[in-house]
């Protein structure tokens, strides 16, 4: 970079998951190598990037009013950018009725978001297919101290529900050299807390053939200088006594995972193409619980998926009452568009759909008050993250927590504290969320 002026000033909105985020962050690397300012209002930017998503209808509806809120807001002259899942998806077809929108720029296109940034304006872009780009560079958009790592794109588990592989297509791992590259480069810029992210991160090496697998590439990473590593969204038939070994015995290490199980009835999981079965489910989860006691098991269910019946739904009820897993999210099922689950029998009304997700939910914060209660009067390292003013007191995560997702901690303390360190933390008060007191920095 020169020490010219900048070409144009971009603000980004990143909507949908973490591995959306990533895609952002290599984008706007990109953006800065080639002389572009990022501020941080839409109203100020001669070009707004809005990353979006188009998993399930709800991530749809938020893309749709993101973008039409930012045409709203922006000065005149300022050009919208639509990238992501919803370009890819829906680009060609809401063309007309998104006027405002000077490009769609689909998931494999993004190494070509300079050249889009100059043409906008001139001519109005769609931009899909070709093979996707691999860039290291990033510009984080988390606290510094934490950065996802994107391991692969796409997917091939062909659940019936979803659409992610006629989005991003088939699974691709990324080499691990590059993965590796990427790490380090996050490590040198001060990250503490490496989140390794895919569709699903367990498949991670298998279309490498060259021997490289998820166990692998997370005891590599324990060669660098992080505090943690946090692995998410593993899929349970691809979870290996190799990776629980890894959990098990690598220090950095966290004792958490997240294992997307979806349903725990039969027929349930047969109709939504899931390799599992309920033996296989339990059988994993005492073989993980074993081989690493305070493991923090975190899952995601769907409910009032097709042919759901009162049955199915109370042995997903039992299985979540009995404390199975620590930490949940539950989803009401999504009619998507192209996916076999949208042409099947039996789709349950709406009002069933969330009546029992919300008595779900209900259950699974009863069981994550009972789970707390084991760390009264105990110390729990924690990395300080900031301040809840409406609450006032300072809010750490333990490494049972993931970002964003999972329980805080709040504590008070006695000496100044630091975003992105950690310290051990006395819990004083157990519930729904921990609370406690500093007691010191952590070695």
């Amino acid at each position: 970079m020169t020490n010219s002026a900048p070409k144009g000033s971009v603000a980004v909105i990143t909507l949908g998951c973490d591995k959306n985020r990533v895609d952002t962050e290599k984008v706007l690397a990109r953006l800065v190598a080639h002389g572009y300012e990022i501020v941080p209002d839409v109203p100020k930017a001669d070009y707004i990037l809005i990353n979006t998503c188009a998993f399930i209808r709800s991530a749809t509806k938020e893309s749709v009013d993101t973008v039409l809120e930012a045409a709203s807001l922006r000065k005149k002259g300022a050009k919208i950018i639509v990238l992501g899942c919803f370009a890819e998806r829906y680009a060609l077809e809401t063309a007309e009725e998104f006027s405002e929108v000077d490009a769609f720029v689909g998931i494999n296109r993004y190494d070509e978001i300079v050249s889009v940034l100059e043409k906008a304006g001139a001519e109005r872009l769609f931009l899909g297919g070709a093979p996707a780009f691999y860039g290291a560079d990033r510009v984080i958009t988390t606290p510094a101290h934490y950065a996802y790592l994107k391991i692969a794109e796409g997917c091939s588990n062909r659940c019936t529900y979803c659409a992610i592989p006629k989005i991003r297509g088939a699974y691709r791992s990324e080499r691990e050299d590059d993965v590796l590259r990427e790490a380090e480069r996050l490590c040198a810029d001060g990250v503490k807390e490496l989140i390794v992210v895919a569709q699903d991160t367990t498949r991670y090496g298998s279309d490498l053939n060259d021997g490289t697998d998820i166990a692998r590439l997370m005891r590599k990473l324990c060669g660098f200088d992080f505090k943690k590593i946090r692995l998410l969204y593993s899929y349970p038939e691809s979870v290996t006594d190799e990776l629980i070994d890894v959990i098990a015995s690598e220090p950095k290490v966290a004792k958490y995972m997240d294992i997307p199980l979806q349903h725990v009835s039969r027929d349930v999981l047969k109709r939504m193409n899931r390799r599992s079965s309920p033996e296989q489910i339990y059988a994993l989860l005492a073989k993980l619980r074993k081989a690493v006691p305070d493991i923090a098991v975190r899952s995601t269910f769907i409910v009032g998926f097709p042919g759901e019946t009162e049955a199915d739904f109370d042995e997903l009820k039992r299985f979540v009452a009995e404390g199975n897993i620590d930490y949940a999210g539950f989803f009401a099922y999504s009619k998507e568009e192209g996916t076999p689950a949208a042409k099947m029998r039996g789709q349950i009304p709406y009002k069933v759909k969330k009546a029992r997700e919300k008595e779900l939910s209900r259950l699974q914060c009863d069981i994550i008050e009972k789970k707390h209660e084991k760390y009264l009067g105990k110390c729990l390292e924690a990395v300080y993250e900031g301040v809840d003013y409406a609450k006032s007191r300072f809010v750490a995560r333990s490494e049972y927590n993931a970002p964003e997702i999972d329980t805080k901690i709040y504590l008070t303390s006695e000496f100044p504290l630091e975003i992105g360190e950690y310290y051990s933390v006395k819990i004083t008060r157990t519930g729904f969320n921990l609370s406690g007191e500093a007691v010191k920095k952590a070695e």
